[in-house]
């Protein structure tokens, strides 16, 4: 009875390592498919300089800033320069429109009753400075 559980004992040891082997080599060659997968990203990602300083911009278009202006600095502006009546409240409605087509016309832009780039360049001045 003791030569039949010693048996037994060394057969599930055997079976039990073949496996812990075959489970052992699984996990070697999934890491080794992580490692290459890994390296073949890495090899896509271009490496950054340390040493570069920026270069500078290459035209003065690129340079610009475009400023765009809230409502609010809309209507300040436009109250500064007396072209608005109203409250100053945030938001562009009937008043604050005609009040820009008003200061476009005054100021020989394209009156459209939009703040566009060129309309925000010449009102801009206002916002901290009154003209009444």
């Amino acid at each position: 009875m003791g030569k039949k559980i010693l048996l037994l004992a060394v057969a599930a040891a055997f079976i039990f390592s073949l496996n812990g082997c075959a489970s052992s080599r699984k996990k070697d060659l999934e890491i080794q498919g992580l490692r290459n997968q890994v390296a073949a990203l890495e090899s896509q990602v271009p490496v950054a300089k340390t040493d570069t300083v920026c270069a500078p911009l290459e035209t003065e278009k690129e340079a610009e800033v475009v400023e765009t202006p809230t409502p609010r600095q809309i209507q300040a502006a436009l109250k500064n320069a007396g072209y608005y009546q109203g409250v100053i409240d945030g938001k562009i409605g009937r008043k604050s429109r005609q009040a820009i087509r008003d200061f476009q016309k005054a100021n020989n832009l394209s009156v459209d009753g939009k703040v566009g780039k060129n309309t925000w360049a010449a009102l801009k001045e206002y916002l901290q400075k009154k003209v009444k």
